[in-house]
């Protein structure tokens, strides 16, 4: 791969900078010959009040900010390969997106500063390094110094390597922070548009975890019917089975659960009254298994983590089970107590044990001492919830 190492200033950078707040779109800069945000690029995530300010004070103090990149696409065409956050940011101050703080603590947008701030501004020299390659060369070479700042996350490096118009169509739905959609979504899917979260949710539902692949197929794809229409069709199934939205919703497999019971018929009513239920039981420790738990028949109850009797509780039933068989020369299993084989008169040790519900918790057994009773371990763990 071809370098070369330019100077440009802000101003020649930003020079028909429009910014649309739809990422990926309008970001373009010197007079229309530089692409600042490739299809391949993360959106843009300076926009927090914090990083893109620091961008701006940066300049103003005449403090370095680091080379930037451009790829040499085409004859007399640029595109961002890394720097697009700070170009972005140069461009959106000097269009009035956001403000800095001054000296005095007011804010101050571009069109207030003073005329030798801004000029400050628009001549800070930028170093570019000019790039040419191959795709596979420029595309490795964006990997590579991703690997400082913020890093790239999984879905971007993975955009940056299936780019065409597979990827812009799905960034264009999922990644757009403008999205109507996001609200609704956000109940069940956790991540961020801009970091590309969603979007990589989407893809790993349709996908069954093989995005990689998913998307090398359908890198060419002019649309992204498949992955949308799936992806509201899991978002469609959950949202009208469980009538309440919880907040432990947010970030479950419902790619997976989709897949194992949406054949299944439900009563949302039903559903809507069990978790009422299960979120009231002070028994339930883990609320996010709840949803799961009640979608498989109520049966598995690892998945709500049912709180387990207490040492205190546990060893004060061994003392009583184990004195009460004393004399009679009976295990102090109470099952075993009651079996036909050698250890109908064992002697179980405390460690040897464990505490069961005599009514199943799951059958509305409380876990208390009175519903207390120790069995051997292969007794207790063959005895389940009956």
């Amino acid at each position: 791969m071809k370098t070369d190492l330019r100077t440009y200033t802000v101003e020649q950078i930003c020079e028909g900078f429009v910014y649309n707040e739809l990422e990926g779109k309008g970001l373009f800069g010197l007079a229309g010959k530089l692409t600042i945000q490739p299809e391949y690029q993360r959106a843009y995530i300076y926009a927090d009040g914090k990083r893109d300010v620091a961008v701006i004070s940066s300049l103003l103090k005449g403090y370095p900010l680091g080379l930037i990149y451009f790829n040499c696409a085409a004859e007399n065409q640029l595109e961002v390969l890394d720097g697009q956050q700070r170009i972005t940011s140069f461009g959106r101050f000097m269009t009035g997106k956001f403000a800095i703080i001054d000296a005095n603590g007011m804010q101050q947008y571009f069109s207030g500063l003073s005329n030798d701030q801004q000029k400050k501004i628009l001549e800070s020299e930028i170093l570019v390094y000019e790039c040419s390659g191959t795709e596979s060369e420029i595309k490795q070479w964006f990997k590579t110094i991703n690997t400082v700042g913020v890093p790239l996350n999984d879905q971007e490096l993975l955009n940056s390597i299936y780019s065409g118009p597979f990827v812009t169509a799905g960034k264009e739905e999922f990644s757009n922070s403008q999205n109507a959609m996001l609200q609704k979504w956000g109940a069940y899917v956790r991540g961020s548009a801009n970091r590309q979260e969603i979007w990589e949710c989407a893809l790993g539902w349709v996908s069954k975890g093989e995005i990689d692949n998913y998307m090398s197929k359908h890198r060419n794809d002019m649309n992204i019917k498949g992955v949308k229409t799936y992806f509201n069709t899991v978002i469609d199934w959950v949202a009208g089975l469980f009538l309440t939205v919880e907040k432990e919703m947010c970030g479950l497999e419902w790619g997976r659960l989709y897949e194992e019971y949406h054949g299944n018929p439900y009563d949302p009513n039903v559903i809507d009254a069990q978790v009422k239920k299960l979120y009231g039981d002070p028994y339930v420790k883990n609320k996010k298994g709840i949803f799961e738990y009640i979608l498989g028949g109520s049966k598995d109850t690892k998945l709500i983590e049912v709180r387990v009797f207490d040492t205190a509780t546990s060893r004060s039933t061994f003392e009583k089970q184990t004195a009460a068989v004393t004399k009679s020369g009976k295990s102090n299993c109470l099952l075993c107590a009651i079996g036909h084989d050698a250890n109908k008169t064992k002697s179980w040790s405390f460690t040897d044990m464990e505490a069961d519900h005599v009514a199943a918790w799951s059958k509305g057994g409380a876990t208390n001492a009175s519903n207390c009773q120790m069995l051997c371990k292969t007794h207790n763990r063959a005895k389940g919830n009956r």
